[in-house]
């Protein structure tokens, strides 16, 4: 099978026919199948009163060329930067030295040289031997980022990482933000879990879900909007601090803060509230903050300072609701009331029609509120009515022990005193159940599973999910969220293939 044939640039002619001179010659690059490299560019740069003199053996991509004759310099980068490789003819010899320079950008290599500083204070590798063990056949692009078609970026994800270090630093400062998750929570006796990401019930978040089919089991099942209902059968079960971090597939819209599958983590704590998760949260987002800022919790995102050292703002909804609004939804006694105070606040009629007290409480939050919550904030005690798994606030009628993570006017987290009683639990559902049938695609399924589980008793838990994408969006300053998925959903370009005959 091949590639539709395209005629190749004269780049890439030059490029193909370097190589299959090389190959000619019996030195092909991918006969190679491992590489002698002891020493990252940054260790030299970062330690070179350590490394001075001594031999090293790099390996990376070459990314620039420099000077003709007898003499080269070119830039060689792997995954922690880049350091200068300087080639001499009377150190490699006429040949090999010929075959270097015949080297083209985007080239990976090996090299084995000493460590030393030019007359021009460049700290470079002597290049005493080198093997070519990859070859570039496509020259790499210039200007990347003044492309006018941004999209490529992201469509070709390792052209990017190529010649953008940026974005390579972003990457692994995700990687830094998970681990520094992961050791917090084990470092306070949670244990990380595998819940299923097929399942039979889409339940733990309103959501409307992708559907696939079982083959074998003649079954429709459900790519998991959230892993809720089964890290709460495990706290059922006495495993008592749980978390998972993984995949959530949601079929959403695309834009600068969603991609239909994204990264949560999800942890759950026995014998706690939302209080106890408020802390939690706090140090979770303070202390990876710390790990990729340089220990600093003061951050700029989309040009705002952002301060996130504990203790963040709480702030129950109906306080929020006053300070922007002046309405006190505590005193609606009606729903007649909520309506007329929508209407009278601006509110179109068609996006409050047929919602309850509760439903137009949150709204006025998201209208009049959410985009004001510049500094890390945690909204508190939510209506019953859009939180069918938490538990009623005592001595309140219609609030929950829920609240949200609100940060430069986004919401980051999302956390429950959870329901634990099994009879309010199916009343929720049934509630949800009606919605449904009233044509609300994204209520909650019923999980009649889940109630009985809750009948052999669940203590008091307290239960937590962060979107870690977001997060590391506002850890990193990057506008999207595509800037921070390797490789972010996207509609295809076709590429047609042919068999060969």
């Amino acid at each position: 099978m091949r590639e539709q044939e395209m005629p190749l640039s004269d780049q890439e002619q030059a490029r193909l026919s370097k190589l299959e001179l090389i190959e000619e010659a019996g030195e092909s690059p991918y006969r190679l199948t491992t590489v002698d490299q002891d020493t990252r560019a940054r260790d030299i740069t970062d330690n070179f009163e350590a490394y001075e003199g001594k031999m090293v053996k790099v390996a990376g991509r070459l990314m620039s060329k420099r000077g003709m004759g007898k003499v080269s310099f070119c830039d060689l980068f792997d995954r922690t930067g880049g350091i200068q490789i300087f080639s001499k003819i009377d150190v490699l010899g006429e040949e090999n030295f010929s075959k270097w320079q015949k080297l083209d950008v985007g080239d990976l290599v090996a090299v084995e040289g000493e460590v030393f500083r030019t007359q021009r204070g460049e700290i470079s590798i002597r290049n005493e031997k080198y093997a070519l063990i990859s070859k570039c056949l496509r020259p790499l692009p210039e200007k990347w980022h003044g492309l006018q078609d941004v999209d490529a970026r992201f469509r070709k994800r390792y052209l990017d990482l190529i010649v953008n270090q940026d974005v390579q630093a972003t990457f692994i400062k995700r990687s830094q933000i998970i681990s520094k998750m992961r050791s917090i929570l084990d470092e306070r006796d949670f244990i990380e879990v595998e819940t299923p990401l097929l399942q039979t019930i889409a339940g733990g978040a309103s959501a409307r879900p992708f559907i696939t089919h079982h083959n074998a089991l003649d079954l429709d099942l459900y790519l998991r909007i959230s892993p809720e209902l089964y890290l709460k059968r495990l706290i059922i079960g006495g495993l008592e601090r749980v978390y998972e971090i993984g995949r959530n597939f949601r079929n959403e819209g695309l834009s600068v803060k969603h991609n239909p599958e994204f990264t949560m983590i999800e942890l759950y704590q026995a014998y706690t509230d939302y209080h106890g998760m408020m802390e939690i949260s706090e140090i979770l987002i303070s202390e990876c903050c710390k790990e990729v800022n340089d220990g600093k919790t003061v951050i700029t995102f989309n040009g705002q300072e952002i301060d996130l050292t504990p203790p963040f703002r709480r702030l129950s909804m109906n306080d929020a609701i006053k300070e922007y609004t002046g309405v006190d939804f505590s005193k609606v006694d009606s729903l007649e009331e909520a309506q007329r105070l929508a209407k009278e606040n601006g509110l179109k009629e068609e996006d409050y029609a047929g919602l309850r007290v509760g439903e137009i409480m949150n709204l006025f939050f998201e209208e009049f509120c959410e985009e004001k919550l510049i500094q890390p904030t945690f909204i508190y005690d939510y209506p019953v009515e859009i939180s069918p798994l938490t538990k009623k606030k005592a001595g309140v009628d219609g609030i929950v022990e829920r609240f949200e993570i609100f940060i430069a006017g986004s919401e980051y987290g999302n956390a429950y005193t959870e329901l634990n009683d099994p009879r309010d639990q199916r009343e929720r559902f049934l509630d949800q159940l009606r919605k449904r049938e009233g044509g609300d695609e994204e209520a909650n399924l019923p999980d009649e599973d889940f109630v009985e589980a809750l009948e052999y008793g669940m203590p008091p838990t307290g239960g937590l999910g962060i979107g870690i994408d977001r997060l590391v969006m506002l850890l990193t300053d990057k506008p999207s969220i595509r800037e921070v998925l390797l490789f972010p959903t996207m509609k295809p370009i076709t590429t047609d293939f042919e068999v060969d005959d």
